[in-house]
């Protein structure tokens, strides 16, 4: 009798991620410490981005996940009609704040990058500097910024790229804190592919610009401080973990300081690559 073995069944497609579930962290994630602390230092690269825009004055503009509203704050400083969101209402009203102190008009709105509450071709140009790389299902939230640019409009963005500084400590925190399976990156958006991918179908044009935004702080165990108390995602990361791994984590993200700091005097002068990318929509 003729022996017969079954083989075994090949795997399945990997799960998707909960992205609901993923998303209920991040907004936990994101409310936590005082973003704004390390925010308002990138100002920089929000007035960079509307000049790499070619904002007008009286254009209609979007930011995406704003956050405490640098690139709301700066399209406002081109007169530009300017309405900023967030999931995070805290965040949102940090920019509501700048914005009254600077007298700059600001719209601002509790919405999801994933679902934007306009109507399709509704703004001249669609801006996120450091924002909407962090949604989790990055198909829809490229798909929206599409969706609510109008034709011939801009979509404008910045993204830390995987090899630079902040793409480099997330890689270091995923090592102590792995994050759901299946996750794509979001130093994804920091890649030439990977915007091509996400937004390229929609696109009559894409341009890209490596830039540099400068961390400085009065040392190492400085910048350690501010990120571990203010910056959701280090935050979170050292209050997951127990003793000793906190001070491995610690120990991980102040070698990552030395390895970029390029102060020479003790302080931290440390270059921050991202991605300016600009794209002309189809």
């Amino acid at each position: 009798m003729e022996k017969i073995v079954s083989s075994p069944l090949p795997p399945g497609p990997p799960a998707a991620p909960d992205f609901p579930a993923v998303k209920a962290r991040q907004r936990a994630t994101w409310s936590s410490g005082d973003y704004a602390v390390v925010g308002t230092t990138l100002q920089i690269v929000g007035e960079e981005l509307c000049e790499a825009v070619d904002l007008r004055a009286g254009q209609a503009v979007l930011d995406v996940a704003a956050g405490n509203g640098n690139a709301s704050l700066a399209a406002a400083r081109r007169f530009c009609r300017v309405t900023a969101v967030d999931y995070v209402p805290a965040l949102l009203e940090r920019a509501g704040e700048r914005a009254r102190a600077s007298r700059l008009d600001l719209t601002l709105r509790e919405a999801d990058a994933e679902a934007l509450p306009f109507p399709d071709g509704a703004f001249d140009a669609v801006l996120s500097t450091f924002g909407v790389m962090f949604a989790p299902d990055q198909a829809r939230a490229a798909a929206e910024l599409a969706r609510v640019c109008a034709a011939g409009g801009r979509v404008g963005l910045a993204c830390w790229t995987p090899d630079g500084f902040v793409g480099q400590l997330f890689r270091s925190v995923a090592r102590h804190l792995p994050p759901p399976p299946g996750l794509p990156s979001p130093a994804r958006w920091g890649t030439r592919e990977g915007i091509g991918e996400l937004l390229g179908g929609c696109s009559r044009s894409i341009t890209h610009r490596l830039q540099t935004f400068t961390f400085r702080y009065r040392s190492a165990a400085h910048w350690l401080d501010v990120f571990r108390s203010s910056y959701g995602p280090v935050l979170k990361a050292f209050a997951a973990l127990d003793e000793d791994g906190r001070a491995s984590l610690a120990d991980d993200l102040l070698q990552l300081v030395a390895r970029f700091n390029r102060s020479g005097d003790g302080t931290v002068v440390v270059p921050g690559e991202y991605l300016q990318t600009v794209v002309v929509r189809r």
